[in-house]
């Protein structure tokens, strides 16, 4: 009887054991990579927040842990493909690492086609992700595009004129920023940003060309000391971002958390981060304007000589994209129309 009673009392106990850990049994977290540290701005000010907006909608169903600085091993230039492999579930990425793999986005980041905001950037970015690249990302599910605003070059020695970049060595993050630096004769070199720092202080570089909200993340304020950004728009250059979710993973999630993720997709999402960006370049110019650094903006004529000279780069471009079957004019008419419409 002793016995009976006791086993009675178990199974009377057992919905209270098992009520919380049911209710528990839909709450997916979801693992986000990316390869910068997380004092990084679009860790601190975009991606942490996000999250915690998607966490918030969800009503805590649907929760998204970051891992910075590429803590879930590989490089850089392998996130895309975790995100493909499900290695992560979610991946922040520049396209421009793998070069040339993604032919249309580069559309946007051909010499003199963005903006100078980092919103308008990164709406028109969005926008026409929406109407041209689920094709060319269709191995993913897209959560968000993004361009950042005006990139600057940011050097040892000044840059005023075309001529102070001949034979510079400078980082670069896109195979268009690239080509555009080579036409302006500096002495290009391609690699993922956190290298920067490290090439810096063994020469193997001269300066590099990021946004602004970069250079604390690391530290380039401190290594170098000359910053030349380019007068309104468009401006030299822009590197396209992607935040991009494992297509299965994404399938897998209930209908109503999937809903909940779309409706702090895109761009939503876009208009988030392009704020922020547009925030930091201002806070970040002021940091490195405080510790005496020298910030430059180009003449209005001069920015126009370097125009003149990257155009080659463009038309080199269209034949590329001609020999690969892809209208890039009409890709590269549609991003400068955009990109016009969001600066408005």
């Amino acid at each position: 009887m002793v016995q009976r009673r006791h086993l009675l009392g178990l199974a009377s106990a057992a919905p209270a054991l098992l009520g919380p850990r049911a209710a528990r049994a839909d709450e997916v977290t979801l693992r986000l990579h990316h390869f910068l540290p997380a004092v990084s701005n679009v860790h601190r000010n975009f991606l942490a927040p996000w999250a915690k907006q998607v966490e918030e909608a969800s009503k805590g169903r649907l929760r998204i842990r970051i891992f910075p600085a590429m803590q879930l091993g590989g490089a850089p230039p392998q996130l895309y493909d975790q995100a493909r492999d499900g290695v992560a579930d979610i991946v922040w990425t520049l396209p421009g690492y793998t070069a040339g793999r993604f032919p249309r986005i580069e559309a946007l980041e051909l010499p003199f086609v963005a903006n100078r905001s980092g919103l308008a950037n990164a709406r028109a970015t969005q926008a026409f992700a929406e109407k041209h690249l689920a094709e060319e990302f269709g191995e993913v599910h897209p959560l968000c595009f993004w361009s950042h605003d005006g990139g600057l070059i940011h050097s040892r020695s000044p840059v005023r004129r075309l001529e102070d970049l001949r034979g510079m060595k400078l980082r670069f993050p896109t195979r268009q920023a690239g080509e555009g630096l080579r036409a302006l004769g500096a002495a290009p070199v391609g690699m993922p940003v956190p290298q920067v720092p490290e090439a810096l202080t063994q020469g193997v570089l001269d300066g590099a060309v990021v946004p602004w909200e970069v250079v604390p993340s690391i530290k380039l304020q401190e290594l170098v000391r000359n910053h030349t950004a380019f007068p309104g728009s468009p401006t030299f250059y822009v590197a396209t971002n992607v935040l991009a979710m494992n297509k299965a993973k994404y399938q897998s999630l209930p209908a109503e958390l999937r809903a909940v993720l779309d409706a702090q997709s895109g761009q939503a999402a876009a208009a988030m981060v392009g704020a922020m960006l547009d925030e930091q370049a201002v806070i970040v110019s002021e940091q490195a304007r405080r510790r005496g650094n020298t910030l430059i903006e180009l003449e209005a004529a001069e920015a126009e000589r370097w125009r003149a000279a990257c155009q080659p780069v463009t038309e080199a471009w269209l034949a590329q994209m001609k020999g690969r079957d892809v209208d890039g004019a009409a890709l590269l008419a549609d991003a400068r129309a955009l990109f016009a419409r969001y600066a408005g």
